[in-house]
């Protein structure tokens, strides 16, 4: 949603920022995450917003890479948008292609955005014809621009499709989707949209879509509301019963804009709604731009972060699998354990008074356990935190295989951290497996096999061409220090000839990766290592079938993880 209406947006506020409890008294609430339960692969489904970015240098570059954003949704080409008091379009997807790309995120294309005003205000067909010809041409011709994922027809027709002059919407999105297919049959298309999850529009929509054969590849409509981050879960199981009932395969689904003006600043919230999508299976989730383009919803201000900024930092510090949470009461969270570290690490919040999380399905970790709780107020959007607070950091027994961790006098307003690892620290310092289904995934596939290390690897990674069908993978990397490391790649290679792949890091040249047969795909082995020099914190690596400035590999491999050693 964008929206010039300031006015409209205090009201809202008003109604959505939970009561400040009268007392207090302990709430008593106990979380539980088990840790020997996995979910899902960690792939940070939540993390992202519409307008994230306003140019390529702002957010600054690097600020936002520690977050490890999954996915964003930018203006297609030609935005002329001015929304939330902006004075000149900011946000074109391919004038911030760089800026998103760098820091291993996707964007989707918000197409009606070419029109100045919100609600849009509809001219002609003709006009609308000539406007999706030649935003779709212009992502066609950018043959060495990546990581755009979708073609979002409409945004929130359910309130800005102008029915007397251009005719019902579902109409509409048959004669766009076609449109646009005719120029662009690779990029998917997203939709329908709508402002809020309204079961009896989405049956409707689906149903028109399947008998017209323009389904879109990936489902989406907004949260809004100011109560539906506890909803999330039913809107998602009425959309599936929708598909069964029509014989439409699973679609991933997208809620590129959540959270109501007040509850984008509030980090507890934030964790409620994370908690939501992580469960339900969402595939990306974006948050809603109600203030200024360029802050990926009050995450940052003038190029520093915010309190909820840390939330985020700590969802993007998790690897392995999410794990099962158990929420109790308000009290809600998410967690996810890397195995290679030892590390389970909960974020959590929604309740106040003296509370408590339970982590269970310890095994391995020993008779003790090192137990850390960190701490991120609601500061505003415009109130810059530099650091979270460390609460307590404590060695604790593990009984039965389980700690107890008390967290008193909890903030409802603000989020925590909870990061439990054995007593004698994590198995190494810093991260050095990588998982690739952890990481950003372009035009390939994320499996799950036994054989795999953590239980999951990337395959399908077959695609050459252009900037809209190469396949590759971006893990974003971090190092203590400036200097040489090692790459040695875990992978399968079921053909009977060496295949390759480019490896290039933070926007570098590439060099070649080989991989000798390992005798059936899903059967893994590591290659060789390849000697790079990263900067210290965060790098960007690329494995690549196809990608722009490389040739293309040969043959084909499938990735199951990525180790950075020290050389």
């Amino acid at each position: 949603m964008t929206t010039g209406l300031l006015a409209a947006t205090a009201i809202l506020a008003a109604l959505v920022v939970p009561a400040a409890p009268a007392t207090a008294a302990a709430a008593g609430n106990t979380l539980v995450v088990d840790a020997a339960t996995s979910i899902r692969p960690v792939t940070h489904v939540g993390a992202g917003g519409l307008y994230a970015v306003s140019t390529d240098t702002n957010p600054a570059p690097g600020l936002l890479t520690p977050l490890r954003l999954k996915q964003h949704t930018q203006p297609a080409p030609g935005v002329q948008q001015l929304g939330n008091g902006a004075t000149v379009p900011s946000g074109d997807i391919l004038k911030t292609a760089n800026a998103f790309t760098r820091d291993g995120a996707q964007s989707y294309a918000r197409m009606p955005d070419v029109y100045p005003n919100f609600p849009y205000r509809w001219v002609s067909w003709e006009d609308w014809t000539q406007k999706v010809n030649t935003m779709v041409k212009a992502r066609v011709d950018a043959t060495g621009t990546t990581n755009i994922n979708g073609w979002e027809l409409w945004n929130e027709p359910d309130g800005t499709w102008d029915t007397a002059k251009a005719g019902p919407f579902l109409d509409g999105w048959t004669r766009t989707y076609r449109l646009v297919k005719q120029q662009d049959a690779v990029t998917p298309i997203i939709g329908p949209s709508y402002s809020r999850y309204y079961p009896d529009l989405m049956r409707d929509f689906m149903a028109r879509a399947k008998a017209d054969g323009t389904v879109p590849d990936v489902v989406v409509w907004h949260e809004l509301e100011n109560e539906t981050y506890n909803t999330v879960d039913e809107h998602v199981a009425d959309y599936r019963a929708i598909e069964r009932s029509l014989g439409i395969s699973p679609r991933p689904i997208s809620i590129n804009e959540y959270g109501s003006p007040s509850q984008i600043d509030t980090p507890s919230v934030a964790a409620h709604y994370i908690a939501q999508f992580e469960r339900t299976g969402i595939n990306d989730a974006q948050r809603a731009y109600w203030y200024e383009s360029g802050t990926v919803g009050g995450l940052v201000w003038n190029n520093r972060p915010t309190g909820s900024y840390w939330l985020y930092k700590w969802y993007g510090e998790m690897a392995g699998n999410m794990l099962a949470v158990t929420p109790s009461g308000d009290l809600d969270g998410f967690a996810s354990y890397d195995s290679s570290r030892k590390i389970v690490n909960v974020a959590f919040g929604g309740t106040f008074g003296d509370n408590a999380v339970q982590v269970k399905g310890l095994a391995g970790f020993g008779d003790q356990a090192t137990v850390t709780v960190n701490y991120t107020p609601r500061s505003g959007r415009m109130t810059t935190v530099d650091a979270p607070t460390r609460v307590s950091s404590t060695t604790i027994p593990i009984v039965n295989g389980a700690v107890t961790v008390p967290v008193t006098n909890q903030d409802y307003l603000g989020a925590y951290q909870l990061v439990v690892t054995p007593a004698s620290g994590p198995t190494t310092s810093y991260q050095q497996v990588y998982e690739a289904e952890n990481a950003t995934v372009v035009n390939a596939s994320r499996l799950s096999s036994t054989g795999a290390s953590n239980g999951g690897y990337v395959g399908r990674i077959d695609g050459l061409g252009d900037g809209r069908s190469n396949s590759f993978v971006d893990f974003v990397v971090e190092v203590p220090t400036a200097g040489a490391y090692s790459l040695t790649t875990r992978y399968a290679n079921g053909g009977a000839t060496t295949s390759t792949q480019g490896l290039a890091y933070n926007g570098g040249a590439y060099t070649m990766v080989s991989y000798a047969p390992t005798g059936a795909w899903g059967r893994f082995a590591t290659s060789s290592s390849t000697p790079v020099t990263l900067k210290a914190g965060y790098n960007v690596i690329r494995l690549a079938k196809g990608s722009p400035n490389f040739a293309g590999g040969t043959g084909f491999a499938e990735i199951d993880s990525l180790t950075v050693a020290p050389r």
